[in-house]
């Protein structure tokens, strides 16, 4: 059997990736009584006096809901609630298995963003964290920045998660040529979720933090290079295209790669060839992160003169993996009681990934996906991030 009938087959047997166990003993009246009724009573006392003690007595300080409604899974897109559960389990075990946090999948029969905000606001008490997962651009911007002050931190990991691991391996690569991000000229294809919270770290946007922006970055989407005032530009682009493009610069995605040093792909597969990457700048890198199928294939782009190429795919060297990211990221903010996530949190786990690879060669430019150390490693840079920038809960005294 290939892959996917394989994947079929073990989820069949096993009837889902996750379980609830409990933490507690349950083999005697005694047992029954802390766990339950009577001694219960007690803790929810002391909730009911003071709500931040959830932290302590229940799960909530170690909890993460993984909240989807399936309409831009990843590869699959708009495939429903139902059909989305087992990547929300997939995203739950991974948290268990690389930050040692629990995670309960959430999937809404619902796409009224306004519902969803509400639903989300409603469920908050019971979680640390959430993380939005495969919801639809332009929808999931508008859910996600409703969200920032609920008092637990809410991140979109189809953005950020990308964002940070993206960057990561950006910055390393520029290790290996011996350059910098501000020598660099980027193209990016894709304006969705990911394309636009990358455009916004590859120019230090909205952060305090030390940060070198690339020199020059132009973004396209399916009609092009993206422009000020470009007939149809919802609100997104044409932010993206103020940021990147103020000059009106305008061409195909072929046209805009031509003389630059990066090309990044959050779109779709096979738009570019070798001959493509020919045109691109001396040493060029090639980040393809389209699933399954990448923008370019790594052979093809290697054989196009590629210095770097990266993709989404575990099969290829240098695989830009969420996995790095959002364990440590909802640790950290979870171990400093943050109420939300900043840009320095995040900037604080890209530093957090690059610093993994000691020396970083053209076929390892990140850490392996299994490097247990990772998570540890982000958590710590970004607790002590959440810490320095002042959003962390304080008890009244």
């Amino acid at each position: 059997m290939d892959i996917y009938e394989r994947a079929l087959a073990r989820h069949q047997e096993t009837r889902g990736k996750i379980e609830i166990r409990s933490r507690m003993r349950l083999e005697t009246q005694d047992d029954l009584s802390m766990a339950y009724t009577p001694g219960v009573a007690r803790p929810c006392e002391e909730i009911a006096k003071d709500a931040s003690r959830a932290w302590d007595l229940t799960w909530k300080g170690r909890t993460v809901g993984v909240v989807s409604d399936g309409s831009a899974v990843l590869g699959l897109g708009d495939i429903g609630p139902a059909a989305s559960l087992p990547v929300m389990e997939g995203k739950a075990a991974l948290f268990h298995e690389f930050a040692g946090l629990d995670a309960v999948p959430i999937v809404l029969d619902e796409r009224d963003p306004q519902k969803i905000i509400d639903i989300v606001k409603a469920i908050s008490p019971t979680y640390g964290g959430i993380n939005l997962e495969d919801i639809s651009a332009p929808r999931c911007f508008e859910i996600e920045d409703a969200l920032q002050d609920i008092g637990i931190p809410v991140l979109h990991d189809d953005q950020h998660g990308t964002a940070i691991v993206l960057l990561a391996a950006v910055m390393n690569a520029a290790r290996v040529l011996k350059t910098s991000l501000g020598n660099m000229s980027v193209v990016l294809n894709g304006a969705g979720a990911a394309g636009r919270a990358i455009c916004n770290l590859l120019l230090c946007k909205d952060t305090s933090e030390a940060c070198i922006p690339v020199g020059k970055m132009r973004v396209c989407d399916s009609k092009g290079v993206i422009w000020p005032g470009r007939p149809g530009n919802t609100p997104q682009k044409e932010e993206i295209a103020q940021l990147t493009n103020p000059e009106g610069e305008q061409g195909f995605l072929r046209d805009a790669i031509v003389g630059a040093n990066v090309f990044i792909g959050v779109s779709r597969g096979g738009l570019l060839k070798a001959e493509d990457i020919k045109t691109m700048g001396k040493d060029p890198i090639v980040l393809a992160m389209a699933n399954p199928v990448p923008e370019i294939m790594p052979d093809e782009a290697l054989a196009g003169g590629a210095a770097i190429v990266g993709t989404g795919r575990s099969d290829f060297p240098n695989q830009v993996n969420n996995v790095l990211a959002f364990p440590g990221l909802f640790r950290g903010a979870l171990e400093a009681r943050a109420l939300k996530f900043t840009t320095g949190m995040k900037f604080a786990a890209i530093q957090a990934i690059t610093s993994c690879v000691e020396e970083p060669t053209p076929k390892r430019i990140l850490p392996s996906p299994f490097d247990r150390s990772v998570a540890v490693r982000v958590a710590e840079e970004v607790a002590a991030a959440a810490v320095r920038n002042g959003v962390c809960f304080e008890p009244a005294k």
